[in-house]
């Protein structure tokens, strides 16, 4: 596509920002040396992608390989669709405005389980076949990675190759092997073949799935010579990994417009729902040093004055006092606004209020996650209310008058009393504020509740929970709402019908490929968005599929179940979360792993020396 043609389309639609390409610490090359075209795929809108920033990662990883030029390309929005469509257009590379079939390799990062459909969608309106059987060549290469290849069995028929954990070291061998393959003429089984040996690499048409009579999974076994069960990839030394010296700089707003250091990958707290802090342990720590030295180059190469610091919990950083210290010293300087999410309360102290109020006063935000004590210690939150008011103390001293708290609705054992547990707990915050003697002066308070319908997710204690159905997600937030007695907390929700498909592709088998492709041809996108889900029609394509949404989201399930996703290593061991579910029914709670190894068997993915008897690992 020539820019007169991207002109003509760019007419009449919404931010054409989102399109054109062209921005600031772009790359580009000249297609002549170029041996490898590499298209990294993000299943949303650009605003969305490139706050993102495991593409920032990767584009620069891929463009800084000798021969390989790495593209962005991003879901168009309907009003641009419908353009495309007159003029005959596919997505296309934002760099050289070349749609996705003159690409070798077609990546996706997949981070949500409702991207999936728009995955199919960007394929389809390019003129891709979605299925990986009907792509013969090695060219146009579907390729996936992130979080939600963790189950990736609902989408296996579309996918040719899948990336688990990290995939900085292991992209890099793929790109090398695909070089050598494409060189030589090598048929994309060849090289397929040659990948699964690649560590962190998945070929989902290497295994094959065999079914019980009521539906379940009875086995899932490889049926060439691929490992029984893929192994994912990790760093090992965050110091030395790669690391982006710049980032592409937006003409537009984004949804987190800042520059973005990485602290640590990882959590060391156990909390029984959460799928990331699984799968990304075990905890690897960057250094202070390295941590300023990488955001003070990205904010002097991109010119942005926000910096957040990225981790699952990043006052669990041991070096966090440190390093505000240390950004502090130049972003003071150079105004520079640092963003801390992802704050445990429980480490929230006067000296890191007094650090991040030197740049930032604002509305805090913590996640006690449950009300009362017992679901806390059910889901393994390892907080108690007193931690909790104390913290919110600390923040109104500090002359903060607005928190935001995180909750989740339909736990493991909770019940009703547990639901007005939320209410009772904001209650006390807005009582604790008017309490104070030294309270900001002319100023109320606000609390905001915000709540999510706890989703099931794989390689988690909770993996075998069934989901709450929907009417009673319905009664628990009324019930809540109900129970308030002051205006000065604010209740929001998610949809809860979102939760209910999220639950089904979590947990989902290779069954599913079939109502993926029924979706695909009813042109489902952009489902991850409220305003485009379009319900009736996964209720369509499950009921012309002769399949059941309760199956897989509501559905109990016993230990002695094989789980679609059994047969991937994600180095946390099915005995340890078998453990913890029990724990979780007794209201048990596991200290975390700095205070106590729980032998969840991930240090066994490390190569330096470690002597945790519990883990049994000698290495």
């Amino acid at each position: 596509m020539t820019e007169k043609q991207l002109d003509i389309l760019l007419k009449g639609v919404q931010k054409p920002g989102r399109y054109t390409g062209g921005e600031y610490n772009q790359v580009v090359k000249d297609k002549s040396k170029v041996d490898v075209r590499f298209a990294f795929c993000f299943p949303d809108t650009y605003e969305i992608g490139m706050s993102h920033l495991g593409i920032k990662i990767l584009y620069s990883l891929l463009n800084d390989i000798d021969g390989v030029w790495c593209e962005r390309a991003f879901a168009p929005l309907p009003d641009m669709e419908e353009n495309m469509k007159k003029a005959g257009v596919g997505v296309w590379g934002l760099e050289s405005l070349d749609e996705l079939k003159c690409f070798d390799i077609i990546g996706f990062t997949l981070q949500y389980e409702l991207c999936y459909t728009t995955m199919l969608h960007m394929l389809k309106i390019s003129d891709i076949p979605l299925l990986s059987k009907d792509r013969k060549g090695l060219e146009n290469l579907v390729v996936v990675g992130g979080p939600c290849t963790c189950n990736l069995e609902p989408i296996t028929d579309f996918v040719d190759l899948a990336f688990l954990g990290d995939g900085e070291d292991s992209m890099r061998e793929f790109i090398e092997l695909y070089k050598e393959y494409k060189k030589n003429g090598a048929s994309k089984e060849e090289f397929l073949k040659a990948a699964s040996k690649i560590n962190g690499v998945y070929i989902p048409s290497f295994y094959d799935v065999s079914y019980n009579d009521d539906g379940t999974v009875k086995e899932v076994k490889p049926n060439c010579d691929s490992p029984e069960k893929p192994q994912k990839a990790i760093v090992q030394d965050l110091d030395n990994m790669f690391f982006p010296k710049t980032f592409v700089v937006p003409y537009i707003s984004t949804v987190f417009d800042r520059a973005t250091a990485e602290v640590f990958r990882g959590c060391i707290r156990g909390c029984r729902f959460c799928q990331a802090g699984m799968m990304t342990r075990p905890v690897r720590e960057k250094s202070a040093k390295v941590v300023s030295q990488q955001a003070k180059s990205l904010c002097d190469s991109t010119g942005y004055d926000e910096l957040s610091l990225c981790s699952l919990s990043t006052s669990d950083y041991t070096q966090i006092e440190e390093l505000l210290s240390d950004l502090i010293d130049w972003t003071e300087k150079d105004k520079v606004n640092i963003s801390l999410p992802s704050m445990r309360i429980d480490a929230f102290s006067p000296e890191l209020l007094e650090k991040v109020s030197k740049v930032r006063k604002s509305g805090l935000t913590f996640a006690p996650e449950a009300g009362s004590q017992r679901m806390r210690n059910v889901i393994n939150k390892n907080l108690d209310e007193n931690v909790i008011l104390d913290s919110c103390k600390i923040a109104f001293e500090g002359g903060h008058t607005a928190v935001k708290l995180y909750f989740m609705l339909g736990l493991p054992t909770e019940t009703m009393k547990d639901i007005e547990a939320i209410g009772i707990l904001g209650q006390k915050i807005v009582d604790l504020f008017y309490s104070m003697p030294n309270k900001p002066k002319g100023k109320g308070v606000q609390v905001s509740i915000s709540l999510a319908t706890f989703v099931p997710k794989p390689h988690t204690p909770f993996q075998w929970f069934g989901q709450n159905e929907l009417e009673l997600v319905r009664k628990k937030q009324q019930h809540l709402v109900e129970n308030l007695t002051t205006k000065k907390i604010q209740v929001s929700w998610h949809e809860s019908k979102t939760s209910l498909l999220e639950a089904v592709l979590a947990r989902g088998d290779r069954k599913l490929n079939k109502v993926m492709l029924k979706l695909a041809e009813l042109n489902c996108n952009f489902d991850a968005w409220d305003e485009y889900l379009d319900f009736e029609k996964w209720q369509k394509a499950f009921y012309e599929c002769g399949l059941s949404m309760e199956f897989y989201a509501n559905r109990q399930r016993s230990f002695d179940e094989v789980l679609p996703w059994d047969h991937l290593d994600y180095g946390v061991s099915k005995e340890f979360l078998i453990r913890e579910m029990k724990k979780a029914e007794k209201a048990e709670v596991t200290q975390n792993c700095r205070e106590k190894c729980a032998g969840c068997g991930a240090n066994k993915m490390l190569k330096r020396r470690t002597d945790c008897a519990q883990c049994k690992v000698n290495l």
